[in-house]
């Protein structure tokens, strides 16, 4: 949905020039909320702007403060910044907010609040004013948190969903590949690549849990000649890149990620699926044609210029919609080339009205066992993996889901 807002400032004098130019300045191509709701701040073509009337439409911050509108209905909901970013509903007791800034008793509505990352459940503003929102005076709220950090219920404010990502190989790397691996352990909201540090990137996951959980098992882990450094950023948010420049494969250096359907943690069913692994050098693929060969396999990872496995174990199958199973790689190097490569490679099936999206992510088990005279240990944790995965706990797709 788009709205359009028109600011005046009734001096118009030089000094009101210069504030609306630094107003400028500071909002466009902010984000209201992660990842959405982009501010796009232009001057304006009128001389002068006319407000009739104080109301949810339009309001005169000039006029006197004695002066008050038709009272409404109070909203259905508490402001976020007041409820750790949780909507909450509207009493007097403002719920576990805490109590509520200067003037906020006297008109019972709040200023709307600043940018506020999501938790990682979704993506959207809170619902926040309803229809009975009646824009207050101006007023000051020195308390209110840093934009750039994230507000946790009953908590200090914590680190922000922006992460840095170094040691990439340039030549190779984009951010549809970066997406496949940071996908395993968070939604993805945006990445952008760096023109000025080759091999550097910025990643906005949907919350400070998921950039946390990228670091822990991705940072020092070696892909091919580069070792990853991962680290939280400064920056609180990823803003709009209109233009961004050409990486060497020729794919955009920025890319928004927000609401793709390879995120895998949109809904309180998914999430509960997922199982967070360290990179391995086993792992596991769902999601691929019931039929599909090993030799079909091993041609995705070839067309996509990354070293095959040499072991595939696919497990029997409990539906004829699609198969899964483990394969392993000589390291972890390969095995995390593979995912970042082949992670969500569509693979043809005449028998299905569109290609199967291939699915990987690293499995919990360190070897696949070899047949006879292998240790016993081994073939306990394949059918361990296995029956984990025929209860759903398979990174957040369904083994039968396919597109």
């Amino acid at each position: 949905m788009l709205y359009q807002v028109l600011v005046s400032d009734r001096m118009r004098d030089e000094s009101s020039v210069e504030s609306a130019t630094r107003a400028k300045e500071a909002l466009h191509g902010c984000d209201i909320y992660s990842g959405c709701c982009t501010l796009k701040i232009e001057f304006a073509k009128p001389e002068r702007l006319n407000v009739f009337k104080n109301d949810q439409d339009s309001w005169d911050y000039t006029l006197l403060e004695d002066v008050q509108p038709v009272q409404r209905s109070a909203p259905l909901l508490q402001s976020p910044q007041y409820t750790g970013g949780r909507p909450q509903p509207y009493n007097m007791d403002y719920g576990s907010g805490g109590p509520p800034p200067p003037g906020m008793m006297k008109d019972r509505h709040g200023p709307p609040p600043p940018h506020h990352p999501r938790d990682g459940r979704g993506y959207g503003p809170e619902g926040y004013g309803g229809e009975g929102f009646v824009p207050p005076p101006p007023m000051h709220h020195p308390n209110m948190p840093p934009q750039n950090q994230v507000i946790e219920e009953g908590g200090p404010p914590q680190q922000g969903a922006v992460m840095m990502v170094y040691g990439l190989d340039p030549q190779t790397v984009n951010a549809d590949r970066l997406f496949n691996l940071c996908c395993l352990y968070g939604n993805v909201v945006r990445i952008k690549f760096l023109k000025t540090k080759e091999g550097t990137a910025m990643v906005q996951m949907g919350d400070a849990v998921s950039v946390e959980r990228c670091v822990q098992n991705l940072n020092n882990v070696t892909v091919g000649d580069y070792t990853l450094t991962l680290a939280f950023s400064k920056q609180a948010y990823l803003s709009e890149v209109m233009n961004p420049y050409p990486l060497p494969d020729k794919s955009p250096s920025f890319k928004d990620y927000v609401g793709n359907k390879n995120n895998r943690f949109l809904t309180p069913a998914s999430i509960h699926k997922n199982r967070i692994q360290p990179p391995s050098k086993v792992l596991h693929f769902f999601n691929t044609p019931p039929d599909v060969s090993d030799d079909q396999l091993l041609q995705v990872f070839k067309d996509y210029g990354v070293t095959p496995p040499h072991t595939i174990s696919k497990f029997p199958l409990k539906s004829e919609r699609s198969s899964s199973g483990l394969m392993e790689f000589q390291n972890i190097s390969q095995s995390v080339m593979a995912i970042m490569a082949c992670n969500h490679a569509t693979i043809q099936h005449p028998g299905a009205k569109f290609p199967f999206v291939m699915k990987l992510c690293f499995s919990s088990s360190r070897q696949i066992g070899q047949g006879k005279g292998q240790n016993p240990n081994k073939s306990q944790n394949q059918n361990q993996e296995q029956n984990n995965q025929r209860q759903g706990q398979n990174n957040g797709m369904s083994e039968h889901e396919y597109y």
